[in-house]
């Protein structure tokens, strides 16, 4: 009895010990000045392609080298450096049947200068129907790499813009993919005679690596994305700014403060990679640049955390994992947080597909057990893209909070005892 009695008030010291350290590495005062920084006017909303993005890129990357970080990008630099093509149709035509569509009806995919062809080349073509379900019919397309023109019924016209919203910048490629929104899906004939406008840029991805100890091969992924939309369409207050407090720099504060706790903790045996993203904002580009750097099958678990800087429908010290049910990974962390008051949730917003919208995605659609982590209100979050995406709005004690149980609750994906199940890609859409 003696003997269990030690064992007890032995386990007890160390959980103690364990989160007075928590507390003292992980505090509001240095999440706050975090976040505060990222979400600052002076970075000018921090959209891909500015120079508020890389004044943002740059402070994440100084942080991590105070913290003593490995670099994980490219020639020893925090910034893994990407090429990407931003297009737009500078004039042209599109003939069906004889009728000419007019070039706001027009998306074209392409980092050619020209982009020509008609009915008779060897373009693959594809329709959805006023009737047919678009994500379902557009989804399989949107992954394609092949030459393809789709016929788009206008009775998805505002989908169509949404889309046309994304369309702009582009990977490098040979390919040229044409989207034209027409109550005429199955032309007998068609040509197409564009002249594009074609600029090649350079974004970053903000990445530091710390090195497992007994398993380096075997990853762990801590992201968020650090862009948001820039200046855009103003208030009824006449602000124009949009900071994107929540909308991610409170993910992206809380991959800096947790690469600065394990870095700290020196116990990880796990790698582990610290991911902050570009470019999420306009189709997820940095996520699937940073993604293409890591074999799949080595990447064990992968920490997204998007928006967690206000209050949960649960209230306080609780937070919510999409895509819950495609893995156990869910559970383990549930299981380190026994004894905690904070809890996590299943995603209640299954019917926006929140597994497949954010930096998550594709290493998800690889088998990884990629989940995002969140607070966010998506039914009813009243700063969300809008101006009012400031610090004020938000609960800086439970962000805090928040950062902390994730921190908690990884701790035996990090040393190793713990191994999530992998995402069953036969299910995947």
């Amino acid at each position: 009895m003696k003997q269990l009695l030690a064992i007890l008030i032995a386990v007890l010291s160390i959980s103690l010990a364990h989160a007075q350290d928590i507390n003292k590495l992980i505090t509001e005062d240095e999440v706050t000045r975090i976040e505060k920084t990222l979400s600052a006017d002076d970075m000018l909303g921090r959209r891909a392609f500015t120079a508020g993005n890389e004044k943002a890129a740059a402070f994440i990357a100084t942080e991590f080298e105070k913290a003593g970080l490995q670099p994980g990008g490219k020639n020893g630099s925090y910034l893994q450096q990407f090429e990407m093509y931003v297009t737009k149709i500078a004039s042209g035509k599109v003939i069906l049947d004889e009728q000419s569509i007019e070039k706001e009806n027009i998306i074209c995919q392409s980092t050619s200068n020209a982009v020509t062809f008609g009915s008779n080349d060897k373009y693959e073509v594809y329709s959805i129907g006023a009737t047919d379900n678009f994500m379902s019919t557009y989804r399989p397309l949107r992954g394609k790499t092949s030459n393809m023109i789709v016929f788009i019924d206008t009775a998805h016209r505002a989908i169509f813009n949404r889309i046309k919203n994304f369309a702009g910048p582009r990977f490098p490629s040979s390919n040229n993919q044409v989207f034209v929104l027409t109550s005429n899906t199955k032309p007998s004939t068609y040509s197409i005679n564009l002249k594009m406008d074609v600029k090649e840029q350079h974004l970053s991805n903000v990445v530091a690596i710390i090195p497992g100890k007994s398993k380096p091969t075997e990853f762990v992924i801590f992201s968020g994305h650090y862009d948001h939309l820039g200046f855009d369409k103003p208030n009824d207050k006449g602000d124009s700014l949009y900071n994107g407090a929540n909308d991610d720099a409170s993910g992206t504060t809380a991959v800096v403060t947790l690469a600065k706790y394990f870095k700290a903790q020196n116990n990880n045996e796990r790698t582990l990679v610290f991911a902050a993203f570009t470019a999420e904002e306009i189709g997820g580009f940095g996520s699937q640049y940073f993604s293409k750097q890591y074999d799949p099958a080595k990447v064990v678990a992968m920490f997204n955390i998007e928006m967690i800087g206000t209050e949960s429908k649960w209230g306080t010290n609780s937070a919510y994992i999409t895509g819950y049910e495609k893995t156990d990974m869910g559970k383990i962390l549930e299981k380190n947080l026994d004894g905690t008051n904070f809890k996590f949730y299943a995603d209640p917003y299954t019917e926006q597909q929140l597994f497949y919208r954010s930096d998550n995605a594709t290493l998800a659609r690889q088998g990884v057990p990629a989940h995002t982590i969140s607070t966010s209100k998506m039914d009813n979050e009243p700063h969300y893209h809008k101006p009012s995406d400031e610090i004020g709005t938000l609960d800086m004690k439970n962000m805090t909070e928040v950062i902390k149980s994730i921190a908690l609750s990884s701790r035996t994906i990090v040393n190793g005892t713990d191994t999530p199940t992998r995402v069953n890609t036969n299910e995947l859409r």
